[in-house]
């Protein structure tokens, strides 16, 4: 069965996309939805890393209702932002890193890139340090604070 589906989970939502993307459920969109749910993720098996179980489902069901949270907050910031005269002028903010697992680091790109007004520019090769472009900051100290508390601090209690 692994042989066929390295990864069941990736499968069921490639399948689901699939119909939900085509909008049709005829036979030839769900024998195409099949083979694509078949065929993704056997061909990336090689670009995914090792899965790991994760830990402190309680804190991913908070951190994932802190990023809902903060992203309403930031598409209102970011409007007000816009409107405004004169605009906000945006920065290169860098934070300092504890966080390794590969598994942590995407899912902390993945939420900076989703929360308006942030994105991910660079990581440090060592992973060290982090690049990210701000919209609108402050007091840079603060932002950093938030920034590790807010999405740091649970993606390690969650992965490592």
């Amino acid at each position: 069965m692994k042989r066929w589906l390295p990864s069941p989970w990736l499968s069921s939502a490639i399948f689901v996309g699939w119909l939900l993307l085509a909008r049709s459920v005829t036979a030839g969109q769900l024998l195409l939805a099949l083979l694509a749910a078949i065929a993704v993720p056997r061909l990336t098996r090689a670009l995914r890393p090792t899965p790991r179980p994760l830990r402190r489902w309680g804190v991913l069901t908070l951190l994932i209702l802190r990023v809902g949270r903060d992203v309403l907050r930031s598409s209102l910031q970011v409007a007000r932002g816009v409107v405004r005269r004169p605009p906000p002028r945006g920065r290169h903010v860098v934070v300092p890193l504890e966080l390794r697992d590969v598994h942590a680091l995407a899912a902390l790109a993945m939420i900076t890139n989703v929360v308006p007004g942030t994105v991910w520019n660079e990581l440090a090769p060592d992973r060290s340090r982090l690049l990210l472009h701000v919209y609108e900051v402050g007091d840079e100290a603060a932002f950093i604070a938030h920034y590790k508390a807010a999405y740091e601090r649970p993606l390690k209690e969650i992965f490592e």
